[in-house]
């Protein structure tokens, strides 16, 4: 809990709510501080904890969350949005390119026991993301 609350005040969180029910997240802050040596370049924006309920998932939410990520990124005035997963994810990381993220690099958070892959996509200002 204590790193989601770190995480969450690092950024804009955005809610999905159902009625009373939470059912998806996102957190989003451009420019991104960049650890030294993380491959992207300076002034790229990014989301992290982008989650959907998996009872909600196929609707089209993450999608909507994924569009609203990059819309607030290049209203906050980054052109890019860097975003980094494990690279065993491979349904996720695909996911990610299929909607035009590009791996740009590697990196190993020092609080993870796995390799991620970073992946980079130029934002069009004032187009929905896709």
């Amino acid at each position: 809990m204590q790193d989601t609350a770190y995480r969450l005040g690092r950024g804009e969180c955005w809610l999905a709510v159902r009625g009373p029910e939470l059912v998806g997240s996102v957190t989003v802050a451009a420019p991104y501080l960049l650890p030294e040596g993380y491959p992207a370049p300076v002034g790229v924006g990014s989301f992290w904890q982008l989650a959907v309920d998996p009872q909600c998932r196929g609707t089209g939410l993450g999608q909507r969350l994924l569009a609203l990520a990059e819309e607030r990124i290049a209203a906050l005035g980054s052109s890019q949005a860097v975003i980094d997963t494990s690279a065993e994810a491979v349904d996720l990381v695909g996911w990610y390119r299929r909607r035009g993220y590009a791996p740009v690099g590697s990196w190993r958070w020092g609080v993870t026991n796995y390799e991620s892959v970073v992946l980079l996509k130029e934002l069009t200002p004032g187009r929905r993301g896709r």
